[in-house]
């Protein structure tokens, strides 16, 4: 079956060749996931891979404790299973919906028979996860030296870039989370932010006014790992009108 047949809006579905598309397409299920749903958990075996269509993923740390921040992101431009592409059977971090989601998910053992099958579907999906693995260390160095205003603004637009319109349903509390930071250091950075005209800040619910604010605000903090995601896999062209919008929290 042509992949095109599918009209997959996953982005890695969508570039993949078609013989590769091919071997995952006879096992690929489509699933609706609820807010907090597990789809990796730390130190523990990887069941399944999933290619989001819509909605977020976060890729999350657990620092100490019960203490956890996030340290990736993944939209309808990436998959879960970055391990068993790169050969290990089990996840490093935990990884959870934070906005329900739309997802193609595929049992790990007929994604690691495809994988061992293909001479081409490794290499293509390691182009993914180079970029998943800039956006991780990116995220470590920008959360160690920038200011809070500049990580939420890279956040927001990390968020936008991955649903439709420009309201995010989202709370204080999950944000801290998110960031790893006290809620009242969220609420005073969503203030100052604010001030300068590029959101409004309402209870549970962020709107983006001024994009091109953020962008000046995020300074280097966003665009770069964007930039090498465009140079492995190419431009973000799946983000259309057909993608609802869903919340975050």
């Amino acid at each position: 079956m042509d992949h095109q047949v599918l009209q997959a809006r996953s982005e890695l579905l969508r570039r993949m060749n078609a013989d590769d598309f091919a071997r995952l397409q006879p096992h690929l299920e489509s699933v609706f996931l609820e807010l907090r749903a597990p789809l990796e958990t730390a130190d523990r075996k990887i069941e399944a891979v999933y290619f989001l269509e819509s909605g977020l993923a976060s890729v999350v740390a657990k620092t100490s404790g019960k203490d956890e921040a996030e340290v990736g992101i993944i939209g309808f431009e990436g998959m879960t299973g970055s391990a068993l592409i790169m050969g290990d059977d089990q996840a490093n971090f935990d990884c959870y919906i934070q906005s329900t989601s739309e997802a193609l998910r595929i049992a790990t053992g007929p994604f690691l028979a495809a994988l061992e099958a293909s001479p081409t579907l490794r290499p293509f999906l390691l182009r993914y996860v180079q970029y998943l693995h800039v956006q991780t260390s990116y995220t470590a160095s920008i959360n160690a030296r920038q200011s809070l205003e500049v990580r939420l603004a890279r956040w927001l637009l990390m968020c936008s870039d991955r649903t439709i319109g420009d309201r995010l349903v989202i709370t204080h509390e999950f944000l801290s989370i998110m960031l790893g930071v006290r809620r009242p250091g969220v609420t005073v950075g969503l203030q100052v932010i604010e001030s300068y005209g590029y959101i409004r800040a309402r209870r549970g619910e962020i709107t983006i006014r001024d994009r091109n604010g953020l962008l000046k605000l995020a300074r280097d903090a966003y665009g770069p790992p964007e930039a090498q995601y465009r140079r492995l896999v190419g431009d973000l062209g799946s983000k259309t009108p057909a993608r609802q919008e869903r919340p975050i929290a």
